[in-house]
């Protein structure tokens, strides 16, 4: 199952993907009328409540009933809007740690981004005034759906609501002022998520496995497969909730591969007009044109 969140004559909304076409989705309420508005809602009322909305959905989509919308006539949001937690992995695939000069980790880097530095696919990716060394990183993005603490190994793909994908925009220049990365990471309208959210049945036990792209302009700059990840899915789970408790809506942003833009030669940054694209098997493709911020 594939999950949006939209806009639409002025109030939010979640649907759902059209199986098969996904130029169609339909809306949560009219497949159950005490469904939720909110996504993040919804998953936190766990996989039984989620799975219905699917079942009905599928249903309704084998019998061809009404009620099936042109995708392109809502504005999609973040998959989740409002994320209670944005925690981020770097260096989490060895070339990527390599191409920047970084040995290989021996326990991940993490940093956390905020919710108004998050766009939706289609969104413009802002480029501000003060730099102009706006970078791309295509990342698995981990979405959770129940509320856990010390999760462990074995148990921790449980706690899983689905997949999405996610662009780390980075200004590179501004990562660097400072040992700690949040400020480059954390300006407006920089960090990509979309375009929907994709259910753990629809794909191998923890995302593991699927090929991982960036495209600029229609050119490859970024690819690998998740299978490279330093620490996988369940370990990061694990290793975060050590720490923190992780609750319904959270986000962990799992890394981006080697390819990013400053790291080549000459380096490549993002550019008023460029279009740049995240692409992630299994689950979809995450567009985003780039524009530079109005300034008065």
């Amino acid at each position: 199952m594939k999950f949006i969140s939209f806009e639409a004559d002025r109030s939010v909304g979640t649907g759902i993907v059209h199986p098969t076409n996904p130029a169609l989705f339909t809306r949560v309420e009219t497949l159950d009328a005490e469904a939720p508005a909110s996504l993040m809602t919804l998953i936190a009322q766990g996989p039984a409540a989620v799975g219905r909305l699917g079942q009905r959905a599928s249903e309704a989509a084998e019998r061809g009933r009404a009620g099936w919308e042109d995708l392109s006539s809502v504005r999609l949001l973040p998959v989740i809007a409002q994320p209670p937690k944005i925690v981020c992995v770097g260096l989490n695939y060895a070339e990527h740690a390599k191409e920047g000069g970084n040995a290989r980790p021996e326990y991940p880097s993490f940093f956390m981004r905020g919710a108004t530095s998050l766009i939706a696919h289609e969104a413009a990716l802002i480029r501000p005034p003060v730099s102009d060394k706006l970078d791309f990183e295509a990342e698995l993005a981990v979405v959770i759906g129940q509320r856990v603490h010390r999760a462990t190994v074995d148990n921790a793909l449980d706690a899983v609501a689905g997949y999405a994908c996610f662009n780390d925009g980075t200004l590179r220049d501004y990562q660097r002022k400072t040992a700690q990365w949040t400020i480059g990471k954390n300006f407006d309208g920089t960090g990509a998520f979309g375009p929907w959210l994709v259910t753990p049945d629809e794909l191998p036990a923890g995302a593991r496995g699927l090929s991982i792209v960036s495209r600029l302009n229609g050119k490859v700059m970024q690819s690998s497969t998740t299978a490279d990840m330093l620490w996988s899915v369940a370990e990061l789970i694990a290793i975060v909730s050590e720490c923190m408790t992780l609750e319904p809506g959270d986000v962990i942003a799992t890394g981006t591969p080697s390819g990013v833009g400053y790291a080549r030669t000459p380096p490549v940054f993002m550019r008023d007009g460029d279009v740049i694209e995240i692409e992630i098997e299994g689950i979809g493709c995450l567009r985003n044109p780039v524009r530079d911020e109005a300034t008065a």
